[in-house]
């Protein structure tokens, strides 16, 4: 079973930029889709970006499609979350998710319990 553990979070001003890591223990990364979710106090769990196992075919959700990127290393065995242009909207706790079972992209409908492995999360705030 693999392991993950999102890092680079923290409080940046709108319009700024965090780059978020989740690194991957335990197994090679490069063995599961990887999926971003984020979610803010007092509101569902919401699908980000997903990215397939090579690297190769990525989706976003309307709401960071221009803003975000996801992108992995396989030979770091981590994969990242680039987030530009900031709005304080983007506040959340977000996680990442790996799913042994697919090797594509998520259109964001996968359920919860179908991924193999999630991390803690790492907080970002963005001010005003």
């Amino acid at each position: 079973q693999v392991q993950l553990v999102e890092s680079g979070g923290g409080l940046v001003q709108a319009g700024g930029s965090l780059r978020l890591s989740c690194a991957a223990s335990g197994r090679s990364i490069s063995s599961y889709a990887v999926d971003w979710f984020r979610q803010a106090p007092g509101k569902e769990r919401e699908f980000v970006a997903s990215i397939s196992r090579s690297g190769g075919s990525t989706n976003y959700a309307d709401s960071v499609k221009g803003r975000f990127t996801i992108s992995r290393d396989n030979a770091k065995n981590t994969v990242y979350l680039q987030m530009n242009s900031l709005k304080p909207e983007d506040t959340a706790v977000y996680y990442c998710a790996a799913d042994g079972r697919r090797w594509g992209v998520s259109a964001g409908t996968q359920g919860r319990r179908e991924y193999d492995s999630w991390g803690q999360g790492t907080q970002v705030t963005v001010s005003s």
